[in-house]
């Protein structure tokens, strides 16, 4: 009976040791391979069609990484299949640092409204670092009697079902954040979808809708002739050029953070010195002084996070976007 029992012990203790030698040997090659990164060119793979907005970012960024990294940085767009191709691309890329991949707040929508692409948001990437976020601004047409979004609010209690909301689409971030603020809020709005930011803000000045949230710098002109009032900023600070306009935190809404984000992933499995190094990189570039002010003059803030930061943030609007979805029943046009 001893020596039954002696047996499988000593094995157990062998494979035990086995196993602590190969972590022992992983967690030495890791340095060793983040010292050489990278041995080659490194890809940006720029899910969205070229001179947008985005790809912009991208190419700003490039020639700073490249420069830090001693490797050529080459941005590639793809934007065929809303993007899923090259966000594909990179989640089936090697794990060494090589292929990284830009991508904005719709990263965490798209999961919301499709549980069958080709990838997992989540577990197929690993967040690198926030480059620049944008505060939405909420604002309602200037007969609507309300100068902050609380007061709009308690209009819209008393009186359900009146004020209708214009959006740039059914799925937007727009539409998301307005049907988390009503069923947080217990308020009933309309939704009136348009095709983009423009047609929706047409509609606002016209009186068609009462109020939305967009992009600031899609709206600014008209907040200066007067034609739209802004009652909150979606930041957790208030914007710079809307100094006086109270963000939703300050209002009572702290659940209700309206941001659009770009940021920096690679692929799942990455070694964490690689991905630390590029984070590091990406926190000094968005603030080197003509970053920072061509980033200014798009209207967006340079944000950088750590790896930690982005995750967080990519897991939380996924978990929230799906709740919304589900709860609102919204289906994708």
């Amino acid at each position: 009976m001893e020596y039954a029992n002696w047996r499988p012990a000593t094995l157990s203790r062998r494979r035990h040791l086995i196993a602590i030698a190969a972590l022992l040997a992983a967690a030495a090659a890791s340095p060793a391979h983040a010292q050489s990164y990278p041995t080659h060119t490194v890809r940006l793979i720029v899910p969205f069609p070229a001179g947008g907005s985005n790809d912009v970012m991208a190419r700003l960024i490039a020639p700073h990484l490249e420069q830090a990294l001693g490797q050529p940085v080459v941005v590639d767009n793809r934007p065929a299949a809303a993007g899923q191709v090259g966000t594909e691309a990179v989640a089936k890329a090697p794990p060494d640092g090589h292929t990284l991949l830009l991508v904005a707040s719709s990263f965490t929508v798209q999961p919301a409204f499709n549980p069958k692409l080709p990838y997992n948001t989540e577990k197929d990437f690993a967040p690198v670092s926030l480059v620049n976020t944008n505060a939405m601004i909420f604002f309602v047409n200037p007969q609507v009697p309300a100068n902050t979004l609380a007061e709009f609010v308690e209009l819209a209690r008393r009186e359900p079902g009146k004020f209708n909301y214009a959006s740039p689409g059914v799925g937007s971030q727009t539409q998301l954040t307005i049907e988390l603020l009503s069923r947080r809020a217990g308020i009933r709005l309309v939704h009136i979808p348009y095709r983009g930011g423009a047609p929706a803000t047409m509609a606002m000045i016209s009186g068609e809708s009462q109020f939305t949230m967009l992009a600031p710098n899609v709206i600014f002109p008209h907040i200066e002739a007067g034609t739209i009032r802004p009652v909150a900023s979606g930041d957790v600070k208030r914007h710079p050029r809307l100094p006086n306009v109270p963000t939703t935190a300050e209002q009572g809404f702290p659940y209700l953070r309206a941001i659009q984000w770009v940021g920096v992933l690679t692929t799942a499995g990455t070694p964490k010195p690689i991905v630390d190094r590029l984070s590091a990189e990406l926190n000094r570039i968005v603030h080197l002084p003509d970053v920072v002010a061509a980033l200014e003059k798009q209207g967006v803030s340079p944000t950088g996070s750590t790896p930690e930061e982005f995750e967080k943030l990519i897991a939380t609007e996924i978990a929230q976007w799906t709740e919304v979805v589900r709860e609102a029943n919204i289906k994708p046009e």
